[in-house]
This record gives structure tokens, sequence and C-alpha cells, in this order.
């Protein structure tokens, strides 16, 4: 109730605004258009001076300008109407124009411009103005719109009694400005009534419809998110039966132990076929097999690693500095033969940075990222295919980020991908990332994902930085 009442008030403080400065700019338009007018009057008077004694160019101003009444003219003797003298003595003196004769109840007054030999007024009919079509609010029923000269007031536009006025609270809207002529020094003021009755109802209706909607729609997204919680809670628990030591242990060691199972049968192969050669190539069969040595002993590793995790938790990890360079390098060289395959290039960029890690451990977790990297560019065209690697120190931090132009990672995935079983290839088990986050925490790091719009998904590796 509270957040619709002051979205109502911000509503009609924009509503207020906004008519007042369409107000303000139609009074301006008007103004704007009275001052064109009086500047035309004093440039008629000007013409009809330089004709003199022509009495056919004062007969056909009417018929062209229907505000101008009557073109009148003094060759000698003195003026049929009242007041015309004076003004004209002014003029004279003054050597411009001189308005005279006001009639506020006929909107009519006269413009008088002292000449030699010849002397010229324009009768003019304000009213005439108004309907010329130059007023754009002249059509608001509530608008008063007066013409004020010394104490002289010609009601252009009378506006709605003050019993008929729309609520209004104060006098609303006000516009009073001086028309831009010295000869005809007009005030122009205008008055726009406004209040309650002119405020935006609908929409506050409609605000107020759309928040007992919006609270509905969120009492109900409230319910389902509690009922999904439990939901999760008994998968969670239905989760945790199936991750029981054993089986955790049994699907870390698949999972660690396939890519250094996978590499030594690789080198193996490779040496035999470098042995069967004629003759053999037994430098480079030597260099294979010393290739599957060391994957044989990395694979002892993750066995003795894990052991120490069921056994003692504490002693899991192996930390020690370990500079990234190092890791990658390593880690990019066993995956040369696939990223050639897949026609994968990769930009690397780090200066020697060196993290507190268990080496294994961290060998790991960059093999799992770049190979679910190059797994996510299977849509991309070869062509375009690219992984970044960049390694940098941030806030006594050493931060890994591995980049691919992929697709990227769907909502869902992104707040999931680290569940344990949760998956999103048909073939995976769903222990990948989630391995790769414990293995992080077991180093005092920290593993996280985002999107990197245009590029794709972006995985954040961040440990403790080693002392330099």
């Amino acid at each position: 109730m509270v957040i619709a009442l002051l979205l109502g008030m911000v509503v009609v403080r924009m509503d207020i605004s906004a008519r007042r400065e369409s107000f303000l700019v139609q009074a301006r338009t008007m103004h704007a258009a009275l001052s064109r007018h009086a500047a035309q009057h004093d440039a008629m008077l000007a013409t009809l001076a330089l004709l003199g004694p022509d009495k056919r160019s004062g007969a056909r101003v009417p018929a062209i300008y229907p505000q101008i009444l009557a073109a009148l003219r003094r060759d000698s003797g003195g003026w049929e109407q009242p007041g015309l003298e004076a003004a004209e003595a002014i003029s004279r003196q003054a050597r411009r124009p001189e308005p005279a004769g006001f009639n506020p109840l006929n909107r009519r007054y006269f413009l008088v411009l002292a000449a030699d030999p010849t002397s010229h007024a324009l009768h003019i009919d304000v009213g005439q103005l108004i309907g010329a079509g130059d007023w754009p609010i002249g059509n608001d029923p509530a608008m008063q719109i007066h013409l004020v000269h010394h104490s002289e007031h010609m009601v252009l536009q009378r506006g709605l009694p003050d019993p008929l006025q729309p609520f209004g609270l104060t006098e609303g809207f006000v516009f009073e400005k001086q028309l831009h002529s010295t000869s005809q020094p007009f005030t122009l003021r205008i008055l726009r009534p406004t209040g309650p009755a002119d405020w935006p109802w609908r929409w506050l209706a409609a605000i107020g419809i759309a928040m007992g909607v919006l609270v509905a729609a969120v009492k109900t997204g409230i319910d389902n998110w509690r009922a999904r919680q439990r939901a999760e809670s008994l998968l969670r628990i239905g989760q945790v039966a199936r991750l029981n030591t054993l089986g955790e242990l049994a699907g870390g060691m698949a999972h660690e132990l396939n890519q250094p199972l996978s590499a030594v049968i690789t080198n193996a192969q490779a040496a035999q076929r470098l042995l069967d050669d004629d003759p053999p190539e037994v430098d480079a069969a030597r260099g294979a097999m010393a290739q599957a040595a060391a994957q044989g002993r990395r694979a002892a590793v993750v066995v003795a690693r894990l052991r120490r995790r069921v056994e003692t938790p504490a002693m899991a990890a192996d930390i020690q500095p370990v500079l990234l360079d190092a890791v990658v390098a390593r880690v990019l060289h066993l995956l040369e033969p696939e990223l050639t395959k897949l026609a994968v290039r990769v930009s690397t960029d780090y200066d020697h940075l060196s993290a507190r890690a268990d080496v294994v451990a961290l060998e790991q977790i960059v093999h799992n990222l770049l190979t679910n990297a190059m797994h996510s560019l299977d849509g991309v065209n070869p062509a375009s295919r690219q992984l970044w690697v960049v390694a940098a120190p941030e806030m006594g931090h050493a931060v890994l980020t591995v980049t691919d132009n992929g697709p990227g990672l769907s909502e869902e995935a992104l707040l999931r991908c680290f569940e344990p079983f949760y998956t999103t290839r048909p073939d995976g088990l769903g222990l990948g990332l989630s391995l790769c986050a414990a293995l992080a925490e077991s180093m005092h790091g920290q593993l996280s994902v985002r999107n990197d719009p245009p590029r794709g998904a972006q995985f954040r590796l961040q440990l403790p930085l080693a002392a330099q």
C-alpha cells in the first residue's frame, strides 16, 4: 500500500511537471505570435508612411490582415476618433507608433504613427488575432488569457467561473511576460487553474490494480519458492545418500585417474609405434615412455591424495608455491593433440605469477577447465574457435581465468554447474566442476563462473598469492 501511494505521488508529480512544461511551451508560442503581430503592425504603419498621400494603399490593408478593422489617415485637420491626437503627439516626439483608444469590452485599440505630411493609424481587433490559428492553447476552456496595458485589461479568454474550476487548490500555472514591442508594450498574462481533477486518475487506478496483482504474484512466488525449497531439500537428502564416502571416493578416483591413465595409454601406444618403425626411433620412443611414466606417477599421486582426503582431510592438499604459467604450459602440452584436431587457438597472458596451491590439484582444475572450454566450442565455426588463459594478481590473490568464445551458459547452468551430478553433456557424470570447486576450496581458493559477452563463458580460479 505504501509503495503504491509513493508511486502514485511520483506519477502525479511527473504529470504536473509535464503539463506545466507543455503549458509554458504553448504560452511562449502565443507570446511569440503576439510579438510577431505587433511587429507587423509597426511595419504596416511604416509602409503606409512611406507611401504618403496614396489613399489606395490603406484601403487594401484590412483585406489582407483580418485583425485590422481599418487603416486611417490624417492629411489635415484633426482625427475623428477621440484620443488619437494625443497619441499622435506622443508618437511624433518618440518617433515610433503609439497605442490609444483602448476598449477592453470589444478588445480593440488604435495604433498611431505621426508622419509628414500624412499621419496614419490602424484600428486593431485583438479578437481576430485569437481566431487566426496561432493559439495552441486558446481552445482550453479553463485557460484565462489577458492582455494588460497599464491599468487596462483586455480579456482574450475568460476561463471557467471559479465555482466550476476543477478543484483548483492553487492558481495553477501562470505565464506573464511583456511583448517584444516598444510601440505596443502589452503584457500577456495566462493562467491555468489545476488540481486533483486534472490528475491522471486512469494511470493511478492502473497502478493500484498493478500493485495488487504484483502483491498477489509475489505472494504466489514466495509460496512456490518455499515449496521448491522443500522439494530441493528432499532432493539433496537423496543426493547425500548417494554421495556416501565410498561413492564419492570411487567417482572422484574414476574422474581424476581417467586423464593421466589416458595419457599413459596414448604415450605407450606412441612408443610402440615408434619402436615398430624400421629403423626404430628409440629417442622419440624414450620420450613417449618418459611422458607415460610421468603420467603414471601423477596417477599414483592422485590415488595417494584421495586416500589422504578420506583418512585425514586436513592433510589432503600439499600446499606450496606453484608457478601458474608452468602448470598451464604442462596442461596445454598434454591437450595439444586435441586442440590441434579441433582447430582451437589458445591465447595466454601471464608473467611468472606464483600461487600457493597443490600442484596435482591445480593441474586437475586447469585440465578440467580447458577441456570443458574446448567442448563448449563444438557449435562454433572452426575458423573462429578461441580460448584465452590469463593470470594476474588481484588484491593479494592470484587469479587465473579461462575464457571461451562459445555460446555461454544458461541461467540454470550458471547456478548449478558446481553441483554434484549436474551436467549439460549427455555423456557427462556431473562430477568435474564439482570436484574442481572442492579442490579449490581445499587450497583456500575459490572457483566461480560467469558469462563474458560477446566471448562466451569465463571460469575464474582465485588462489592465495605466494610470496615473490
